[in-house]
């Protein structure tokens, strides 16, 4: 059985959600404010949180933002009727599960939260947008969340907390070959890093935990990727 968090300004609309999560089995807590969604996160431990973007108070973006510091491997879903609006961005850098529209594709909803990796949070540094696109959906079709990057100075404004690992392009704008790895690496001393890239170079691929030369095998980098997440270190519930 799973826990899920349910944030939505409009009750009626969270609740007829919780249901549906509740007929599959699962508990879905509804709450209507970023404050008492914090609260309770302090206190329980839920595995994915479903929060709407445009609420008064604090954004949908501002929770996802307090609730990771709070519980750092907690997947998160958006859902917004405005998905080109500002604050999307900002809750994209924050790493997430998926962003749904409204109004709710049920059954991709229930997939996406049946299937969410907790502590699995994972960066993807890539400046070829069809192939980070495409790297995106297949981390979510398996449950991991990401957050990508496409040069080194989008690497820098990553706001997540605590990534497992990251899938980096050596070569990427904005600095030297390996530049992105490297400032990953000093951010996150422990984190599981792979490298995807056209021009492998063995000096600046030590220490990473794999190493895949375009084009390279999709399934068999997610399976790599998924072999590290099962040997993570556990954290405390």
């Amino acid at each position: 059985m799973r826990r899920y968090l349910l944030l939505d300004d409009n009750r009626a609309f969270a609740e007829n959600l919780a249901e549906i999560l509740r007929d599959e089995g699962d508990q879905a807590t509804v709450v209507t404010s970023g404050d008492e969604a914090v609260r309770l996160a302090r206190t329980t431990r839920f595995d994915a949180l479903l929060t709407d973007m445009r609420m008064p108070g604090m954004s949908g973006a501002d929770a996802v933002h307090h609730l990771r510091r709070v519980d750092p491997g907690l997947a998160a879903v958006v859902i917004t009727a405005y998905p080109r609006e500002d604050d999307l961005e900002t809750a994209r850098r924050e790493g997430l599960l998926a962003v749904l529209p409204k109004p709710v594709p049920i059954p991709t909803l229930v997939g996406l939260l049946s299937g969410a990796r907790r502590d699995g949070l994972v960066v993807l540094v890539e400046d070829d947008p069809a192939l980070s696109d495409n790297l995106t959906e297949v981390l979510r079709a398996k449950g991991f969340s990401c957050v990508t990057a496409h040069s080194v100075l989008d690497t820098e404004r990553i706001s997540c907390v605590e990534p497992f690992a990251a899938l980096v392009d050596l070569r990427v704008p904005g600095g030297p070959d390996g530049e992105a790895l490297r400032r990953l690496r000093a951010r996150y001393p422990n984190l599981s890093t792979f490298v995807i890239t056209a021009f492998p170079d063995a000096s600046l691929t030590a220490g990473a935990s794999g190493v895949f030369s375009k084009p390279f095998d999709t399934g068999a980098l997610v399976h790599a990727l998924e072999t590290a997440y099962a040997a993570r270190p556990a954290r405390a519930s």
